[in-house]
């Protein structure tokens, strides 16, 4: 069994930043792709961020150059420095990931969220 565990998400004024990291734990050896999505109040779910394992980033056009996704493969550990946060920025963060366990089957992954508020 494979867990994602969020943490860094707030409260916090326009302009400003945030840092959300998410860990990974269990049953693991390796793991390709991570990444982030949102869903907005009302709205569905849409992909924020995406990193592979190699390092390879992709955004979505409304976060680029605002926002930097990163990952340490040490610590199963992907990040999400969020910076010139706007109000449309609101919404809930998942992290995901595709685990490969030992038996060499890969599996996706979610987190269970975490809040994050731009007040404007």
């Amino acid at each position: 069994q494979v867990q994602l565990v969020e943490s860094g998400g707030g409260l916090v004024q326009a302009g400003g930043s945030l840092r959300l990291s998410c860990t990974a734990s269990g049953s693991i050896f390796s793991i390709n792709a991570m990444g982030w999505y949102r869903q907005p109040p009302g709205k569905q779910r849409e992909l924020v961020a995406a990193i592979s394992s190699g390092g390879s980033t992709d955004y979505a056009d409304s976060v680029k150059g605002r926002f930097t996704v990163s990952r340490d493969n040490a610590k199963n550990t992907v990040y999400l420095q969020m910076n010139s946060l706007k109000a449309e920025d609101t919404a809930v963060y998942y992290c995901t990931a595709e685990v490969v366990s030992y038996s060499r089957r890969a599996f996706g992954y979610w987190g269970q969220g975490t809040q994050v508020t731009v007040s404007s």
